[in-house]
């Protein structure tokens, strides 16, 4: 179909229509690196699917075995940070309700975690909000380093953003580009004036007065050829009314050491490629050994019945399966069955096979027991995880960390967003977000001890509720005075967390 591409980047058109309106796009610098990352993830490229020459100098194909080392280290970082017990609670428990059933309606968490695997990946990610002013509802959609465009950065951050995807219109396949812009109200910008380059607004009508104000989003459409086209029931401009940026990063703790000042991050297995291929390398090999190392069964001419070619010739008729495994001894007639059963290394190289992945484990930020082989089936408790394993404990509380700033980041824009579209909620104030580490710590010991200062009067008994059960401070109050202040020692929650 036309438009479908196994991969998708920004076009060139896209491009030189942000340059004309006077960006300096930094997804230039840093795209030879995302490519490279993108392949790692798939398992493609000359390291995976290269050519050989044998003794005669004939040229073949090769195919490397894969276990896509790469995109496992990224999945496993995503379900460890996100997964459907993450809690977001606001200030005002209405705020921190209308989110629950917002997320469970949408299934926000289950897609970003998806967003999660693939920026820790490819290095950056996002979340940006999508607004369908006719029926009122506001969604919040997930881009990858590929779709992303940073307009405006420091080292605070990304103020403004451009995002760029593939859509389809009437049967045709256009470029939509989304432009989250801040601006003071009454500050109007159309993609359509700009169309015929820099001079025709020029870049001051994009960031006039950009420190005050709320964002907007502005919408443009490109067809194949670069050509402007205007799909009916696209806003060119929306005012969110959201003060909060209405797009968020998504970049896993690891400095960027590939472009200096980028506002990108780093792939997470930036720094342990080696380790890829080596693992790679080991799992062919092992693979490969049990492969050239199957019983071979030579037999005597006496076992094979013969028959005419129709060319008054005689041939034999085949013996058994024909994978190579059966072969034909010409002209003998002594040991009518002979096996040969070469001498597999297996065990050698599951040995290097077990350096390669600790060896990527540790450079992922896992630890070197995270992918060890040994004690395959024995199941240790999160106590024994947490004390065994301290870098892994370490690097998820940075990356939850920056993980926590975009999700309370996009909830605010998304809450700001939905007031203006007449939704009565009340200001969030403070949004935390608590990410459950119940696979690497013992939560049940943790609340287990608030328990008990709560019951030596070092801990109120709201404090814990608001603590373990993301209720706000009154709402924790008023579930502590009814209850009495006791506490239920069986850990039940209640199902009003996001």
């Amino acid at each position: 179909m036309q438009g479908l591409d196994d991969e998708y980047w920004v076009p060139e058109h896209v491009r030189e229509w942000l340059r004309s309106l006077g960006f300096t796009l930094p997804l230039e610098d840093m795209e030879p690196h995302i490519r490279a990352w993108d392949r790692w993830m798939r398992a493609l490229g000359d390291f995976y699917d290269y050519r050989d020459t044998d003794g005669v100098g004939r040229v073949y194909e090769v195919h490397r075995r894969s276990i896509h080392p790469a995109m496992r280290v990224c999945r496993e970082w995503g379900s460890l940070l996100l997964n459907d017990r993450t809690q977001v609670a606001c200030e005002d428990q209405a705020c921190t309700d209308w989110l629950a059933e917002w997320m469970a309606r949408t299934g926000f968490l289950a897609a970003a975690q998806e967003c999660v695997v693939r920026a820790f990946g490819l290095g950056t990610g996002a979340w940006a909000l999508w607004v369908d002013a006719g029926a009122s509802e506001v969604r919040v959609r997930r881009y990858d380093a590929r779709m992303v465009v940073p307009l405006t950065w420091d080292e605070e951050g990304v103020t403004e953003c451009a995002f760029v995807t593939r859509a389809f219109w009437r049967g045709r396949a256009v470029d939509q580009v989304q432009l989250h812009l801040r601006g003071a109200d009454g500050t109007f910008f159309s993609p359509s004036e700009s169309s015929g380059g820099a001079s025709a607004a020029g870049p001051s009508r994009l960031t006039d007065d950009e420190s005050e104000g709320t964002y907007r989003i502005v919408t443009a459409c490109f067809d194949r050829d670069g050509n402007r086209v205007e799909p009916e029931g696209v806003c060119p401009v929306y005012e969110t009314g959201s003060a909060w940026p209405t797009f968020s990063l998504v970049k896993p703790a690891v400095d960027n050491t590939r472009v200096d000042m980028s506002p990108y991050g780093q792939s997470v297995f930036a720094d342990a490629v080696d380790a890829i291929q080596a693992v790679d390398l080991c799992y062919d090999a092992m693979m490969s050994e049990i492969d050239n190392g199957k019983m071979r069964v030579f037999l005597s001419d006496v076992m094979f019945d013969m028959e005419r070619d129709g060319k008054g010739g005689r041939v034999s008729i085949p013996f058994g399966k024909g994978d190579c495994t059966v072969f034909r001894k010409v002209m003998s007639t002594e040991d009518t069955i002979h096996e040969f059963a070469p001498q597999l290394r297996t065990e050698d190289q599951a040995r290097a096979f077990r350096v390669a992945l600790q060896t990527l484990g540790d450079l992922c930020g896992f630890g070197i027991n995270y992918f060890d082989l040994e004690n395959v089936g024995y199941v240790k408790t999160a106590t024994e995880v947490s004390a065994d394993n301290s870098a892994l404990m370490r690097n998820i509380r940075r990356h939850e960390r920056a993980l926590e700033g975009a999700i309370a980041g996009i909830c605010r824009a998304l809450l700001a967003t939905e007031r203006r579209l007449g939704v009565g909620l009340p200001d969030e104030g403070d949004v935390r977000v608590t990410f459950d580490d119940s696979i690497i710590t013992d939560t049940t010991a943790e609340k287990r001890q608030d328990m008990d200062e709560v019951a030596a009067g070092l801990m109120e008994a709201w404090e814990y509720r608001a603590k373990w059960y993301g209720e706000d401070e009154a709402t924790a109050r008023r579930g502590a005075a009814a209850s009495g202040g006791a506490l239920d020692r069986g850990g039940s929650e209640p199902g009003n967390a996001a």
